[in-house]
């Protein structure tokens, strides 16, 4: 049997499916973003998706794919990135995906979207936003991290740890405004042991969470971004991991990877 997501919807149904723009307010500045909305009547579960640093690698794949299996997929872009007005900051990331949630039950009545049945899916530094935000938000129904970047545990970690990611910080700043490397380096060591992901575990709760680790990950290694956050959500009755075998962007497993979110999905939701 072939998954539904690899199936374009049936062209009788209405309304068709469609891509509206969609923007929302932030702290004063107006972010952007896209509404991938299913084909058929509603009300349809919701995913907001959450891009890394600083957002090459946006997962429009994985919400084409989560479209075409039922879900309303947003995908938009944080203050101060990509031609968003404002201050890129790690702290403003977390307060824009705390206003997504909302902005995404805000447009519920317009698309015939289900806002009791809404899910975060972040990949490396959406990874760790979609956790701390799940975790400040029990109206969050399920999280799903892939290969999350893990900002507490490396503001603790050794000096060569430390090096790698002021250069990475350093590296990626050509879609940012108004931060530079020290900034976003001096604001992870500030936040420290508060942005560890282990930390999150009580207050994510009986929710279900799933954690996908990219084996071959050079950017977010597993033994330091992903195993120690396995080990204290081992108690959590729905709790769910795996390692793929890829890169962090999961480059060659881009299949198997949406396969896991939709079935995680499906058992979150229904």
């Amino acid at each position: 049997m072939t998954d539904r997501w690899l199936l374009d919807p049936d062209l009788s149904l209405r309304p068709a499916a469609s891509t509206p723009e969609v923007r929302f307010d932030s702290a004063g500045e107006t972010l952007l973003g896209v509404l991938h909305v299913p084909a058929g009547p509603g009300p349809h579960p919701i995913a907001v998706l959450l891009h890394g640093f600083p957002g090459n690698e946006r997962n429009f794949d994985l919400a084409q794919a989560l479209r075409r299996a039922g879900y309303a997929a947003l995908v938009f872009h944080y203050r101060g990135s990509w031609g968003v007005g404002g201050t890129y900051s790690w702290t403003g990331v977390l307060a824009d995906a705390a206003r997504a949630v909302a902005a995404a039950r805000d447009l519920a009545p317009a698309h015939d979207l289900d806002p009791d049945r809404l899910a975060l899916v972040g990949h490396s530094l959406g990874g760790f936003t979609a956790l701390h935000t799940a975790a400040a938000d029990p109206s969050v129904r399920a999280v799903a991290a892939l290969a999350a970047y893990d900002f507490g545990a490396v503001s603790q970690a050794p000096d060569a740890v430390l090096r790698q990611a002021h250069a990475m910080f350093g590296s990626d700043l050509l879609p940012l405004r108004g931060t530079s490397a020290d900034a976003l380096f001096a604001e992870m060591l500030a936040a420290g042991a508060s942005w560890r992901l282990d930390g999150l575990a009580d207050a994510l709760g009986p929710r279900p969470v799933l954690l996908v680790a990219a084996a071959d990950d050079t950017v977010a290694p597993p033994a330091l971004h992903h195993e120690p956050v396995v080990a204290a959500y081992g108690a959590l009755p729905r709790f769910s991991h795996l390692a793929l075998p890829a890169d962090h962007a999961f480059s060659g497993r881009r299949v198997a990877l949406t396969r896991e979110v939709i079935s995680f999905l499906d058992r979150s939701l229904a």
